[in-house]
């Protein structure tokens, strides 16, 4: 009974790194191996897809440019949804719970809806195809996802904090920076993760607000097609290298994701 306790969570694993296990493979195949036959682990092993990524401008700017405005829009959503949830969490005027019902409306909307209107609007005052374009385009998403998560967490914080530190004479910037925000440190490292994987994949926006100085990453997989077909070995390894930041944030705040879970805000 105790083994069969470990296999089913074992299995279940497994069967979740299958995908990423395949894809690693395929990272060090040659395109011709790969369509060829059945192997599970590369015959003719190479570093060539890796190669080709991280010495050509193309490649490994995509993911400069996809960190840049990944990291731009982190950063703002962060900084704009802070005082706005702190003003859901602590106050009552009229109209807050429609008004906090529409900022989270804003969240469910298909990008699609927005791909247009921006791509006029970047173009006509200078912005497209830069970082902060695509930034500002995802802060639509996530500001209202921020500001439900931290507000979860705000609203936590007893009342009589906020008393006892104007009581001791600090001023609200003081108060906020120094002792308010350490006490919710756990919700800000749950809302930037849950902004930086939604900047990281969002590919839609990312694509239409770019062209050639600001193309992402996942932008230029898919123009890997030659004459011959596409380049799965290539694209594989570039799969592999999008893996690594996620994994990185993921394992910083791994903590505040269960501790998010916990209060049930996440």
């Amino acid at each position: 009974m105790r083994r069969l306790k470990w296999l089913v969570p074992a299995l279940y694993i497994l069967f979740l790194m299958l995908p990423i296990y395949w894809l690693l493979s395929m990272s060090f195949k040659h395109t011709n191996e790969i369509l060829g036959d059945f192997t599970l682990w590369p015959r003719n092993f190479t570093l060539e897809n890796y190669h080709k990524i991280l010495t050509e401008p193309t490649w490994y700017m995509g993911y400069v440019n996809s960190l840049s405005y990944v990291t731009i829009n982190t950063v703002l959503s962060i900084a704009v949804a802070l005082p706005a949830a702190y003003a859901f969490s602590r106050y009552r005027f009229l109209g807050d719970k429609h008004l906090f019902f529409w900022l989270l409306s804003n969240r469910m909307a298909p990008a699609a809806v927005f791909a247009l209107p921006f791509f006029q609007l970047y173009s006509a005052i200078g912005l497209f195809d830069t970082y902060i374009a695509v930034a500002l385009a995802h802060c639509l998403f996530n500001v209202p996802l921020a500001v439900w998560i931290l507000e979860g967490f705000m609203s936590g914080v007893p009342k009589e904090l906020d008393e006892l530190a104007f009581i001791d004479g600090y001023p609200f910037w003081k108060f906020f920076l120094k002792i308010f925000l350490p006490a919710i440190a756990a919700g800000i490292g749950v809302a930037a993760f849950f902004c930086f994987m939604f900047s990281w994949v969002e590919l839609l926006l990312a694509k239409t607000l770019t062209s050639v100085e600001a193309k992402p990453i996942a932008a230029i997989m898919t123009r890997t097609a030659s004459s011959s077909g596409y380049e799965l070995g290539l694209l594989a390894a570039a799969g592999a290298l999008t893996i690594v930041p996620g994994a990185f944030v993921i394992y910083f705040v791994r903590n505040y994701i269960a501790k998010g879970f916990s209060l049930g805000r996440v």
